[in-house]
């Protein structure tokens, strides 16, 4: 079964790592990996819990850290309820977020635990622990950073268990790794603006035929499916936390047409962007 690769919409010059809060009816199939780290505790909810080669139940107090590109999903028991019965805190963060301090002896213990987070790491229940997660979604300014380093110091004194097996490979490899970040971080800062698939093929150092191969293997997608899905991440913030018209959005997230936005928009959240809007809102 292939993972999907997911975007994680880290943007320079705003905040250094994503958390939300995630409360559905349902946690939904979605097997799939990204390069970020992602810590994971499930606050309501029961079912199975994939992460790599690991397959095994979970239930309310679950709490996963997998690492960068290891494929990972939780699925809820099926039931006939439209309430919210599965939540969740995420907590996504670059491998780039700690490198300059993980040289450092006090950040030894930290640097073990990310390296080892490879295979999936499953923690015991912890209160404190737990509760300074619940509190992250809240907090703003250097408290949120200086939070997020103390439970990751407060779980890598633990001795978690390990989820996937030693030989389980995911989708990695320095090499490729270093091209899907460098696409990444490339199309993250210039979505916005008219994107050419030949010049973002040279800036890796691939021909335009190499590249639309490589592109499809690392993410399961297009170039322009991928940018797409960028962008309509972009242009659903902006709906949500802006009041600027669904026009002015469309061009400022690197659409060139309105009618195509919309065409796009549509195919990818099965709402219009109004629509979209006035639920979110």
């Amino acid at each position: 079964m292939r993972a999907a690769f997911e975007n994680i919409p880290l943007q320079k010059g705003e905040q250094a790592f994503h958390v939300f809060r995630l409360a559905v009816p349902a946690f939904e199939f979605n097997w799939h990996y990204h390069p970020e780290y992602e810590l994971t505790l499930i606050k309501s909810g029961m079912g199975k819990r994939m992460v790599g080669d690991s397959y095994a139940a979970f239930d309310s107090g679950d709490l996963v850290l997998t690492g960068s590109g290891l494929p990972h999903t939780w699925a809820s028991e099926k039931k006939n309820n439209k309430k919210v019965v599965a939540e969740a805190v995420v907590i996504q963060f670059s491998a780039n977020l700690f490198e300059p301090l993980l040289h450092f002896s006090e950040f030894k213990a930290i640097k073990k635990m990310l390296l080892q987070s490879n295979r999936g790491l499953a923690f015991s229940f912890d209160k404190e622990t737990v509760a300074l997660i619940e509190s992250l979604p809240e907090l703003n300014g250097a408290v949120r950073m200086a939070t997020l380093l103390l439970i990751l110091e407060k779980l890598a004194s633990q001795k978690p268990e390990y989820l996937s097996s030693v030989e389980f490979v995911g989708m990695k490899g320095e090499a490729n790794e270093k091209r899907i970040n460098k696409i990444c971080a490339y199309i993250q800062h210039h979505f916005n603006k008219p994107l050419q698939l030949e010049k973002v093929a040279a800036y890796i150092h691939l021909s335009p035929s190499a590249f639309c191969k490589f592109m499809k293997r690392a993410s399961g997608k297009t170039f322009s499916d991928y940018v797409n899905d960028v962008r309509i991440a972009h242009a659903c913030k902006l709906l949500t936390e802006t009041d600027k018209p669904v026009r002015t959005i469309a061009f400022s997230c690197g659409f060139e047409s309105l009618t195509y936005f919309n065409r796009v928009f549509l195919k990818k959240k099965h709402i219009t962007p109004n629509m979209f809007r006035q639920k979110n809102s």
